[in-house]
């Protein structure tokens, strides 16, 4: 049986962050076919042991040379010689495009797969969209997207948006658009029978990341005073949202809850007034699995085929967050929304996208 080298980004002894999550089921559907046992895993991060302030500033030193945070000359020549053992290399996300870049011009003969998670100078854009250190993250970003098209033998995005923005700046269609999936956590003999309340509960699901706390900050001040709603917000690192942004007093947020279920089962409606990003919303996705009514904007959807008034509802506007709502407060509907688990289902589960997978290792 052929080897696989995985390249991740962090090893994580907390609860995972989208993106991991995203490289969790990447991981387990190339274990899927390849064997457990065939696949080792290089971790640029360890996030359970304590990092100290070397080196970050090692890290920082290195950025302007197109080193993303975690990696040195030393380090990628040492996953290079690692590399030569392995009949392929899956290169978790398009930012370590510095190993692609070096395998090749090493002369490494087997086979270079690498994700993006997004279009990465957009994401990174978005995220430090105020920092001062914003265009020396983003030109890093840039370099490495760039070799990643120019050396991976296979670039795999997650949605067509995704794959135009990479034709259009670095000219390399992807070899396969695999979109955000689950595998299947919430199959029961039987699902939740009642109806939403007349007060629902609504949820937002997400991390303390600027586009989402602008999202949540817009939907506090423009949607929130105008519906009669019990509102939770819960997410890593989400304790501290209300230090830079507005959010009311009567709003529940909890941070790094070590079990998402009970919030997700308790929810009446999906929140997701998400306005900028790249790539695919893994909470879309979370949500569908556990067939959830979700009210969310374009950018929430983004990448998921489905039809919107029956999964709930695409707002980008507050009159229209406000009507979707005040829909379900007039007119009840069942909590669990069984359209929304049949989409997940036939297009976002980590069965159906087996096969895509397989092609990129032929």
């Amino acid at each position: 049986m052929k080897k696989l080298l995985f390249i991740r980004y962090k090893k994580s002894g907390r609860i995972l962050e989208g993106g991991e999550q995203v490289s969790q089921k990447n991981f387990d559907i190339l274990a899927r076919l390849l064997g457990e046992s065939n696949i080792d895993t290089v971790y640029i991060h360890d996030e359970t042991r304590r990092r100290g302030i070397a080196e970050y500033l090692k890290g920082a030193f290195w950025f302007p040379f197109g080193y993303y945070f975690g990696l040195t000359p030393k380090r990628v020549r040492e996953i290079a010689l690692k590399a030569t053992e392995y009949d392929y290399v899956f290169v978790g996300r398009s930012v370590f495009g510095i190993l692609a870049k070096k395998l090749k011009e090493n002369g490494y003969n087997g086979k270079i797969i690498s994700f993006f998670h997004n279009v990465e100078v957009l994401y990174f854009n978005a995220k430090l969209e105020h920092k001062p250190w914003r265009f020396i993250i983003s030109r890093c970003a840039d370099k490495n997207d760039r070799w990643t098209c120019q050396y991976s033998d296979r670039i795999v995005s997650l949605n067509s948006r995704d794959a135009e923005i990479i034709k259009k700046m670095y000219g390399r269609m992807a070899d396969a658009m695999v979109p955000v999936t689950f595998r299947d956590n919430y199959c029961k003999p039987s699902y939740p029978q009642q109806t939403t309340s007349t007060k629902p509960v609504c949820l937002f699901l997400g991390s303390y990341f600027e586009p989402n706390c602008e999202g949540i900050e817009w939907f506090s001040k423009n949607v929130y005073p105008h519906v009669n709603i019990t509102m939770k917000i819960v997410g890593k690192g989400m304790g501290r949202i209300r230090d830079n942004y507005y959010v009311p007093e009567n709003i529940e947020i909890v941070s790094d809850a070590p079990d998402l279920l009970p919030y997700f089962e308790d929810a009446d409606i999906m929140i997701l007034p998400i306005f900028k990003g790249s790539g695919m919303k893994v909470k879309t996705c979370e949500s569908l699995m556990y067939g959830k009514n979700i009210i969310g904007t374009d950018e929430a959807f983004e990448g998921y085929e489905l039809e919107y008034d029956k999964a709930g509802g695409k707002c980008n506007t507050a009159q229209e967050f406000i009507a979707a709502i005040q829909s379900f407060i007039e007119n009840p509907r069942p909590k669990f929304n069984q359209y929304c688990r049949n989409i997940f289902l036939e297009k976002y589960s980590e069965d159906s996208v087996v096969e895509s997978f397989r092609k990129l290792l032929e």
